[in-house]
């Protein structure tokens, strides 16, 4: 009789947990990055009255089970349920959801213990750091370096805060240097329908200078007596180009200048197995280096039969390195900048020459920023240019369900989740991407839980009623005995 009232206690005990754990998933259904926990039962030991016996063969007596009475039961396990909630999508650029594995991480300051969350609600201080709702800092990479596949962020490095405005490795980040222009490349097609204007005279021009262009454009000789332009034989009358490319480029205090590569188609020489195609052309500073220049850069291309460009041929450069000399009162140094025509082609069809990639820009305000998939922070720049700001790290482990929560959407690693050793790119090694403009949602599963709730509600019932029954049946004994 005692041991039922001892059984009903213990699944009062267990039911009113279970029913915590219910409320709380019920109240956390609308926050952000939570999990919902689940509680698992079991029974506690079991009284043996008597144990079982073996089949007797001799005496043909058959086996008994063994007679147990239950003493009640217990919880087992509240264990965390890490499925991906449902996606919301908002209208911040620094919300961030993870699709697939993975943590954000974050701490407070630059010590102590590392925290974990999958709520990406973020947003950004007045110093420009990436934090959570409660301010603590977003973990990943600051150094980078540019490769041949754009940049590169260094994961070899410790992690550190996230800084869109400032760090150690790339100092103030709102605002970009001006870059003087190195190299300009050219791509694009050449018409082949031209006509060849069969050779070129230049005419002598003495000491005139470039009206309106701070700058002359020279040949790596420095050396040009004449303007360079093809004319009709008799030095009086320039050619009109059969093209011309305009091209903007910069100094190094972000002066911004214009020059012009005019393309002339030559000649055809058929004298071989296979007919090739000469271009003539000159970079000059504008509309006026027609009747006055002080100097200027030319050279020859050389296509073949099928329209490519020929890369090995002595006197015909596909790379022409030109020197322009900025006025004295701009305070700019003269700089060098590498022409590339190596993506050059020539079809029958329109002329399409431009240029395709040019280094040089001017200095620069940070505008605005986006986040990749992989976690990289790009910052736009009012000069057009994009520039990385940082990388979201992300932390992976072996068993996420034997996190700790330590309230504020975050967790802690156990012994039974698993170390924490270093960060991962999102989309590599196991991590997941990022999402950003949205906010991984509560995993609760409203139904679910009501339903839970009700046969919780009727356990917990049902155990109170035993209670209830066991002592009317002890209040019966006791009269007895009166």
């Amino acid at each position: 009789m005692m041991m039922s009232m001892y059984s009903s206690v213990s699944g009062l005990k267990a039911h009113q947990t279970k029913m915590d754990v219910i409320g709380n998933n019920i109240a956390n259904v609308n926050t952000v990055g939570f999990k919902a926990s689940r509680t698992t039962f079991q029974e506690i030991f079991s009284q043996t009255l008597a144990s079982a016996s073996s089949p007797d063969p001799l005496s043909g007596r058959g086996g008994t089970n063994p007679l147990q009475i239950g003493l009640g039961m217990n919880v087992d396990a509240i264990d965390m349920m890490m499925g991906r909630g449902s996606v919301q999508r908002t209208e911040s650029p620094t919300d961030l959801s993870i699709e697939g594995e993975g943590f954000f991480i974050v701490r407070s300051g630059n010590e102590g213990q590392y925290y974990f969350t999958r709520a990406g609600n973020f947003t950004i201080d007045k110093l420009g750091n990436l934090v959570t709702a409660s301010g603590q800092n977003v973990y990943g990479w600051l150094k980078y370096e540019y490769t041949n596949n754009g940049y590169e962020f260094d994961t070899q490095e410790p992690l550190m805060p996230i800084n869109l405005y400032n760090d150690i490795y790339n100092m103030n980040k709102r605002i970009i240097a001006a870059q003087a222009t190195t190299e300009a490349v050219l791509a694009g097609n050449l018409d082949a329908t031209r006509p060849a204007i069969g050779g070129h005279t230049g005419a002598v021009v003495g000491s005139a200078t470039l009206n309106n262009i701070p700058y002359d454009a020279v040949d790596s000789t420095g050396a040009a007596a004449q303007d360079g332009i093809p004319d009709e034989g008799s030095g009086t009358k320039n050619l009109e180009p059969h093209f011309i490319v305009p091209i903007t480029v910069y100094d190094k205090l972000g002066n911004e200048y214009k020059i012009n590569v005019k393309f002339w188609k030559n000649f055809v020489d058929t004298s071989g197995d296979s007919p090739v195609t000469s271009w003539y052309y000159i970079v000059d500073g504008g509309a006026n280096s027609k009747t006055a220049a002080t100097g200027y850069a030319n050279g020859y291309i050389k296509f073949d039969s099928n329209g490519r460009i020929i890369t090995n041929d002595s006197g015909f450069e596909v790379k022409k390195t030109i020197t322009l000399i900025p006025d004295a009162s701009t305070g700019a140094d003269e700089f060098d900048i590498e022409l590339n025509f190596e993506q050059l082609t020539m079809y029958a069809d329109d002329s399409s020459v431009k240029a395709t990639r040019v280094d040089g820009y001017p200095p620069g305000t940070l505008v605005t920023f986006s986040i990749g998939g992989d976690g990289v922070i790009t910052g736009v720049y009012d000069n057009g240019r994009q520039q990385p700001l940082g990388q979201i790290a992300l932390a992976t482990f072996e068993n996420p369900a034997g996190l700790m929560k330590v309230g504020a959407n975050q967790f802690a690693q156990t012994t039974n989740s698993g170390d924490f050793t270093a960060g991962k790119i999102p989309g590599r090694d196991g991590a997941g991407v990022l999402i950003p403009g949205t906010l991984e949602m509560s995993n609760v599963d409203l139904a679910k839980q009501f339903t839970e709730m009700i046969i919780t509600q009727r356990g917990f019932q049902a155990n109170s009623r035993v209670m209830v029954t066991s002592d009317e049946i002890l209040q019966e004994l006791a009269n007895i005995k009166r």
